[in-house]
């Protein structure tokens, strides 16, 4: 069995052939997939000894038909009839309890790695950067860690089913040679026939079993997002239309499932085929000599009792190998996140970041989505001091939020570096950086967990406390109005709360956390005016003492700001007080005058420009 472990090594993975290396690529995937049960040998060992104890049990059964026939039905032995039935029942009970053992062991296995598999692909996908999803659809995520692991499971379990009927094979040509080896051999030139279609049908399962999974995950995709946006198709009323968006995924799952099952049942039409002319030359040859009296009937029976035993291990061999197929076509969709050179974990450093910051520092700092992209930060530089309080500003695509997701690392700059406490960001670990950070952005989201464990999420904190932290954010009250008060269910993404009480939800999530550095990403671009009073209250005791970086379209919520960054495409075009900016910047007066009324702000004048002339 492979050495690899799970999850290959860096230096492992540069030894992984390519998919256009079909032959080492086959062997690559099969050898991987046995790999994962390697933690489970002593459980395989044990089903191993229990098959070889089924396989012998089968050939018993075969072989006590000719005593059977020839001792109680020829020659009419009293003893016999009393004895050949308990052994009967013996080797039934002995066959049965060997493929028991040998099933269990086997299926637990297969359920222990299933198991492992979606930790470790789970694990993998969540440490992913925010890049990959961007790239990626969540619902063929979801299809690979249930679907396709759920087909790897049964690679090992059918490689054995193999050897079993193989095993078994051996067994039972042990017998007919024994009996008749002239038949025997008469009969088995038509064996090698068999596995013409095991071959063939083989081959083209897995080219179905590769496209019937592309496609399952693509019907997973479809119905993901029809759920996730059931209140937009119900305001537009299109419920038929997505309705058939999705029956189209579900005829062409059906499409690729039904040609499955075709080319399954075909392959064992024709393996029955190949073994009734095996049967039929017995029948004729072997009837010749009955008649002859060169074979007594029980001889001829047993034989031909083992003859079609010996068949069906055959038929069994084909779905064994179908399974062997159907798992490598998962594999390569599993291994594909799992050992890919080109699929990496977020990168972090080894140092702790203590719980303060001192101060922020951008330097030079460049960063752009893709290669051919246009710079969404372009060579920012600048110093954010302790405590302070920074609002950015600017129309829309104008970098602010990529600029926040930089910090904690949702991306890493493209150049440049960004530094805390005199690091940069890059050396410290992901969780102890992320600790030190509270995000609140207009996404509220919420767990279906308690209202409780949604305020401490991510903490170890006392029911105190988050109630404390829920008071600061003005939530206490409407929460102990609900009948079952903190331990109340969020339900979905917290459909049960309106988008007020849900800002002021996360606003005590992110007090609870008590992060020194805060990021507020339009926390209340959605809120009414009534709501926004409320949830502005509610930040302001969040700001309290912390360094906090807002970005709001609303000026109304950045204006006490002890300073304002103007930005726009990419760059940072001015900076100060909302009364500096009012008289010095262009663009911020236009934005506030946008906002409060032509009237309130004259865009200053350019050079050369009287007050007549604007």
């Amino acid at each position: 069995m492979s050495e690899l472990p799970a999850t290959a090594s860096p230096a492992k993975r540069k030894e992984i052939p390519t998919p256009d290396d079909k032959r080492r690529y086959n062997i690559y995937l099969y050898k991987r997939c046995l790999a994962c049960f390697k933690p489970y040998k002593k459980r395989i060992v044990l089903g191993m000894i229990a098959m070889g104890v089924a396989a012998g049990a089968e050939g018993g059964t075969a072989y006590i038909i000719k005593p059977l026939i020839d001792y109680i039905f020829v020659n009419k032995d009293t003893t016999a009839l009393l004895f050949l039935p308990l052994i009967f029942i013996a080797i039934t009970l002995i066959k049965g309890a060997g493929r028991l053992v040998q099933n269990y062991m086997m299926q637990s296995s297969g359920l222990k790695v299933l198991e492992t598999l979606r930790d470790e692909l789970y694990t993998k996908i969540v440490k992913l950067p925010l890049s990959y999803y961007e790239k990626s659809q969540i619902g063929m995520l979801i299809s690979r860690i249930l679907n396709d692991v759920a087909q790897i499971r049964d690679s090992f379990p059918a490689t054995v089913m193999v050897v079993r009927q193989l095993l078994t094979m051996f067994v039972l040509l042990g017998i007919v040679f024994y009996q008749i080896w002239d038949l025997a051999l008469l009969a088995t030139l038509a064996l090698p026939a068999a596995f013409f279609p095991f071959i063939y049908y083989g081959r083209k399962l897995r080219k179905i079993g590769r496209k019937s999974r592309q496609v399952a995950a693509d019907a997973t995709v479809v119905l993901q997002e029809i759920l996730s946006g059931i209140r937009v198709i119900k305001a537009f009323s299109t419920e038929k239309q997505e309705g058939e968006r999705f029956d189209r995924e579900n005829k062409r799952t059906y499409k690729f499932a039904i040609r499955r099952v075709l080319a399954q049942e075909s392959s064992s039409v024709a393996m029955e085929l190949v073994g009734a002319l095996g049967v039929a030359i017995v029948l004729y040859f072997g009837g010749m000599k009955v008649v002859d009296n060169e074979i007594t009937v029980g001889t001829f029976m047993s034989f031909v009792v083992a003859l079609g035993l010996l068949y069906d291990p055959v038929k069994k061999l084909s779905v064994a190998y179908n399974d062997i197929q159907g798992a490598l076509a998962s594999a390569e969709r599993v291994f594909e996140i799992l050992d890919s050179p080109d699929i990496n974990e977020e990168d972090e450093g080894r140092t702790t970041m203590e719980p303060a910051i001192d101060g922020v520092e951008f330097r030079n700092v460049t960063f752009a989505y893709g290669p051919d992209s246009a710079p969404a930060i372009n060579n920012i530089s600048l110093r954010i001091r302790r405590g302070e309080r920074l609002a950015l500003v600017g129309p829309s695509g104008a970098g602010k939020s990529t600029f926040v997701n930089l910090l904690p690392r949702f991306y890493d700059p493209t150049d440049g570096a960004i530094r805390m406490n005199g690091r940069d960001t890059r050396e410290y670990t992901l969780a102890s950086l992320r600790k030190n950070i509270s995000v609140v952005s207009q996404d509220n989201f919420l767990f279906n967990y308690s209202l409780r464990d949604n305020i401490a999420y991510g903490r170890d904190i006392s029911d105190e406390a988050v109630r404390e932290a829920a008071r600061a954010a003005y939530a206490h009250d409407f929460i102990m109005e609900l009948p079952a008060g903190y331990a109340t269910l969020a339900g979905e993404r917290g459909v049960k709360f309106s988008g007020g009480q849900k800002q002021r939800l996360t606003i005590a999530r992110a007090i609870a956390k008590n992060a020194p550095l805060l990021i507020l990403d339009e926390a209340t671009s959605a809120l009414d005016s009534e709501s926004e009073k409320i949830v502005q209250k509610a930040l302001e005791n969040l700001m309290r003492g912390r360094t906090s970086i807002v970005i709001a379209h609303r000026l109304s919520t950045v204006l006490a700001s002890d300073r304002i960054l103007v930005m726009d495409q990419g760059r940072i075009t001015a900076q100060g007080t909302h009364a500096e900016l009012l008289g010095s910047c262009a663009l911020y007066a236009k934005l506030y005058a946008m906002q409060f009324g032509e009237n309130q702000c004259k865009e200053p004048a350019g050079p050369g420009q009287s007050e007549e002339a604007r």
